[in-house]
């Protein structure tokens, strides 16, 4: 059975796993703590917080996931106009409700 191909990284793995085996010091100090003293690391782990990063912001009222059919050319309309389109088709849905269209 032939060896199959081990496409290269450019990482040389075998100076990372001497390096940490070794335990090496770190000697860049450019960071938030020293990376060689483990009671700067722990104070700073323990003092650290978590950030969202991106996503949706949280809304105090969540709304509901729907699955709904409309017309091809309807939904092709809205996309046409760009980003945010799911939004403004609840506004028009929002506008109707407010007119007396449909009953809310």
């Amino acid at each position: 059975m032939p060896k199959a191909f081990v496409k290269p990284t450019g990482t040389d793995w075998e100076r990372v796993k001497r390096e940490a085996a070794a335990d090496t010091p770190i000697h860049d100090q450019t960071g938030p703590y020293d990376p060689n003293d483990p009671a700067a690391t722990v104070a700073y782990w323990q003092s650290a917080t978590v950030k969202r990063g991106r996503g949706r912001p949280t809304v105090a009222t969540k709304r509901p996931t729907l699955n709904m059919r409309v017309d091809a050319d309807v939904l092709d309309a809205f996309k046409a106009t760009g980003p945010g389109w799911q939004t403004r088709i609840n506004a028009v849905l929002r506008d109707a409700v407010r007119h007396g269209v449909a009953k809310a």
